[in-house]
């Protein structure tokens, strides 16, 4: 089979049962060219680069997981060369993008957050419906969720819980917390999982949303630097797309969806406000234009299909040709927190 013979008919078994999210809508927005080269900064299972290897782009596959760098390999082989798989994270696009010869792409596409494949592994320690490790590292490596709040101070805890998992009860958890691991570490998720249970009851209104939800949100967040790491994503997709190129954000919760949010609406700015009072302020160009204007959501079709959409957002602009602008990440509202062993802000 020639290399640009590539399509959705040579692909392996786990390649057609993965469901990626907003697919139809990542495609309408990035509208790949044969000869494109496309970034997907969150590989995971693969499932955006096999459908832009069948729009006849060339792909630079990012993960910071080893397991999906591992399991990718089967796709790298049936692309022929049309592949690069990096183990790596997305906020070094620009490093990652010339490691394999290209100095700008045509597109990069961000699938925010943690894969279904790390929360249906007990292993991992993302999820409270199974009994595993507390550990929710998507590197694997470094200080885990049980390390933090084991270790972490309870004000800095509280202040994790609050900010990243937006929960109300943030210190009666860091209390319950910390309480706890004085008589035992915690070291699974379901043991977190019960500790948080006593302090913070279920809603009614919403029965089925665990009341560890968010708390194991702030953690796995946080482990991770996930908004610091999105935040330089983005720009470093600023720095990295050629004049044309399209940048495309899968979101899963309003943390991330605000900072894309306000990212593209700075970026696509042309124009500061002003009032007969105060005179207009001059601001740099636009460095992006829209393609999507606000957001797009996944249609009841798709969310019967695959619930994991029922939260996905979907945000994209287009590159203009303005030089690429600096960016503060704590003015798109990434938060300062606590340092834990080179976690944090």
């Amino acid at each position: 089979m020639a290399t640009n013979d590539f399509n959705k008919s040579t692909l392996c078994g786990d390649f057609e049962r993965h469901i990626p999210v907003l697919l139809e809508r990542v495609q309408a927005a990035m509208q790949v060219q044969p000869g494109e080269v496309i970034i997907d900064g969150t590989f995971g299972a693969g499932g955006y680069s096999a459908a832009f290897l069948a729009q006849g782009a060339h792909v630079i596959g990012v993960d910071r997981d080893p397991d999906a760098i591992r399991d990718g390999q089967k796709l790298v082989a049936q692309a022929q060369g049309k592949l690069d798989l990096v183990h790596g994270t997305f906020e070094d696009l620009e490093q990652h993008a010339e490691n394999c010869g290209f100095a700008q792409v045509d597109g990069v596409v961000f699938d925010l957050g943690v894969s279904s494949m790390q929360l249906d592994q007990a292993a991992r320690g993302f999820s409270f419906r199974f009994d595993g490790p507390l550990d929710m590292r998507m590197g694997q490596s470094g200080p885990s969720a049980a390390d933090v709040v084991n270790k972490m101070e309870r004000k800095d805890l509280t202040r994790i819980i609050g900010l990243l998992g937006e929960e109300k009860r943030a210190s009666s958890v860091s209390h319950a917390i910390c309480q706890a691991r004085e008589l035992k570490p915690f070291e699974t998720t379901l043991e977190l999982a019960k500790v948080i249970e006593k302090v913070v009851r279920r809603n009614p209104k919403k029965a089925s949303i665990h009341p560890a939800t968010r708390t194991f949100q702030a953690l796995r967040i946080y482990v991770n630097s996930e908004l610091h790491q999105a935040a330089n994503a983005m720009a470093a997709a600023e720095r990295v797309l050629k004049p044309g190129g399209r940048l495309v954000i899968v979101t899963f919760h309003s943390l991330e969806d605000r900072l894309v949010k306000r990212f593209l609406a700075d970026r696509c700015k042309t124009r500061a406000g002003g009032s007969r009072h105060m005179p207009e302020q001059a601001v740099p160009p636009a460095t992006f234009e829209f393609i999507v204007k606000g957001n797009q959501d996944a249609s009841e079709d798709e969310v019967a299909q695959n619930p994991r959409a029922r939260s996905a957002r979907l945000r994209a602009g287009r590159r203009l040709s303005s030089p690429a602008r600096e960016l503060d990440i704590f003015d798109l509202g990434v938060p300062h927190l606590a340092s834990f062993e080179g976690l944090g802000g």
